[in-house]
């Protein structure tokens, strides 16, 4: 595991008519503060990488789909620094990933449909305090098969 990254098994409730998939609630030992909940998708096959935040807390589910998430710890002083974390979540392995500021991160679709990402973070988006990598830079030591 990577320093300050968390995950928690969600609860889904589940019968003939659907489902409700629990993602955070604001009494949660995950949860900082809000700042906003947005989703993104990723389609099969599709890489989004390599992004890191300065400031901003994240909170990862994946209600649809499947996607590999990635982390890559460059952080100087962090006792995993060159560390990374691989991991697939979705619907088969539904969790909440919480990952603090200063990680590179990235996501595949690893699903035959396209992946819903739902993200509930502690400051609202700003797009000075993110930076952004090509998915084949040789600084963050990983291959997107």
């Amino acid at each position: 595991m990577i320093d300050g990254v968390l995950t928690k098994k969600l609860q889904k409730i589940e019968d003939n008519r659907g489902k409700v998939m629990h993602m955070i609630t604001r009494d949660s030992p995950v949860f900082t503060t809000f700042g906003e909940i947005y989703f993104s998708s990723v389609n099969s096959g599709a890489v989004k990488a390599w992004r890191k935040h300065l400031k901003m807390t994240q909170c990862f589910a994946v209600p649809v789909g499947r996607v590999k998430l990635v982390i890559f710890d460059d952080r100087e002083g962090s006792s995993t620094k060159g560390e990374t974390l691989e991991m697939e979540i979705g619907e088969d392995n539904y969790c909440l990933v919480k990952i603090p500021p200063m990680l590179w991160y990235g996501f595949k679709g690893m699903s035959g449909i396209p992946a819903l990402i739902a993200n509930c973070t502690d400051i609202p988006h700003d797009p000075h305090e993110i930076k952004r990598s090509d998915p084949a830079d040789m600084q963050i030591p990983y291959v997107w098969e």
